[in-house]
């Protein structure tokens, strides 16, 4: 059974999100201790919308993802929290459902992959089997979500590679995905997630390794399938340029924490944590002056079990404040319409 947090709609409305992640946790528990990859995320996202988040490795980005998608792996758990997801129930009716509330191996969840969210690995050499055709792992995926006979869902997954872009479509469905470039094994992993049609779509790197003339070539794809479907994405990366130029909303993550979330715009030009202030500062500019040094950030990200007590920044923040930074943990609360900060400076 579907938990519903609001009543059944017939039609979906505008300005509610397809997908609510309600202070999420995600912990693995291990004999060294306890990693807190997630630690009280919350976000929205929008239906034709393009949510980014953005951190530098191991923020708890691609955990986030895996949580939604009920994936996490080894000894990792859902501790607490909610992920909301607005679907199409049989009856045609839209219902909510809080994901955490399934089973993570159930029909229902595995219904779900796919058909309602689906994902693009950030490594599609790995992503794919060696020993099988990108073809047949296309028809499978097609298979496992329709009624479709074996011919007609290998026309489908040839009018999918054809829709990404991919030459000869009728030729490369049979080659094996080490016959292929990089960005025409990321444009096959975006066919396979388009199979079943989903309406979410998580891009977790998806343009990591990619030569800037090919990275461009997927994002615009990428666009380009958002406008004429109407996808919700979630853009996981740690390119601050690919965010400005994709997404329309941004979530900053450190570790594991939401620091700071807002429309890309009052991001980027007035942004209100020091975290946030400090990625963008690293970005190189046409404009700086020959031989100039690029702003880095102090230290390191502090090892998963030796976590700071307070702010998780506040180790590494040029604006620290002592006896109360490395005392408390600040809330994330709004400081402008629509943007929200976890920081003393703006609360007490």
């Amino acid at each position: 059974m579907l938990q519903k947090a609001i009543p059944a709609q017939a039609t979906p409305i505008a300005d509610q999100p397809v997908l609510s992640v309600q202070d999420l946790r995600t912990y693995y528990y291990q004999d060294e201790g306890i990693v807190r990859a997630v630690d009280g995320a919350t976000f929205d996202v929008f239906a034709g919308k393009t949510l980014g988040i953005v951190g530098e490795s191991g923020c708890g980005k691609s955990v986030t993802a895996r949580s939604i998608l009920r994936i996490v792996e080894g000894s990792g758990r859902i501790e607490s929290g909610a992920i909301w997801l607005r679907r199409q129930g049989s009856s045609g009716q839209f219902q909510t459902v809080d994901l955490t509330k399934l089973d993570a191996n159930g029909e229902e969840m595995r219904s779900i992959r796919g058909d309602d969210i689906a994902l693009i690995f950030q490594e599609p050499m790995t992503s794919f089997s060696p020993y099988h055709t990108v073809g047949n792992q296309i028809i499978e995926a097609i298979r496992l979500h329709s009624d479709m006979s074996a011919k007609e869902a290998r026309n489908r997954a040839i009018e999918l590679l054809r829709l990404v872009g991919i030459p000869k479509p009728e030729r490369r469905i049979d080659e094996y995905s080490f016959q292929l470039s990089g960005g025409l094994r990321q444009r096959v992993m975006i066919a396979m997630a388009l199979s079943s049609d989903p309406k979410i779509l998580i891009a977790d790197e998806p343009t990591t390794a990619l030569d800037v003339t090919t990275q461009a070539q997927i994002l615009e794809l990428m666009r380009k399938i958002q406008d004429e479907r109407g996808l919700a994405i979630i853009l996981i990366t740690h390119d601050m340029g690919v965010i400005a130029e994709t997404a329309d909303d941004v979530v900053v993550m450190y570790l594991g924490r939401v620091v700071e979330r807002g429309p890309v715009d009052q991001i980027f030009h007035d942004p209100k944590h020091p975290y946030t202030r400090s990625l963008l500062q690293s970005i190189p500019s046409i404009l700086a002056e020959p031989r100039t040094k690029l702003t880095t950030i102090a230290g390191s990200i502090p090892h998963p079990y030796n976590r700071p007590h307070g702010c998780p920044f506040h180790t590494r923040c040029p604006e620290f404040m002592r006896g109360t930074c490395d005392v408390r943990t600040p809330e994330l609360l709004p400081v402008a319409p629509d943007q929200f900060v976890s920081c003393f400076l703006y609360h007490s």
